[in-house]
């Protein structure tokens, strides 16, 4: 337990107390900044009533982006592996002759 940290963090007007590694504090208040920021967004472009609601379209708009990085990079890589078959063809034909 001495190796772990004690931090609160606040989300839509709640705290949450935390105990976690101190190489986690950073990328938690930095989370923590992001989830205020979209709540603030979502507060003023929307007529919302109810926390819950923003919070859960916060939700949803942080697994749609981490869902499009893992499609995004499934994309990427496919590409790389078409550009290195194709130079791997072209290198074996050079070779052959």
């Amino acid at each position: 337990m001495a190796d772990k940290l004690k931090i609160k963090i606040s989300i839509a007007d709640r705290v949450y107390p935390l105990t976690i590694q101190p190489k986690q504090e950073e990328g938690l208040r930095k989370a923590a900044k992001k989830i205020e920021a979209m709540i603030k967004q979502f507060e003023q472009s929307y007529a919302v009533r109810d926390k819950q609601d923003v919070l859960a379209m916060c939700a949803l708009q942080f697994a749609a982006q981490t869902e499009q990085q893992g499609i995004d990079k499934s994309t990427e890589m496919l590409e790389a592996e078409d550009k290195l078959k194709s130079l791997n063809d072209l290198l074996q034909s050079h070779l052959a002759n």
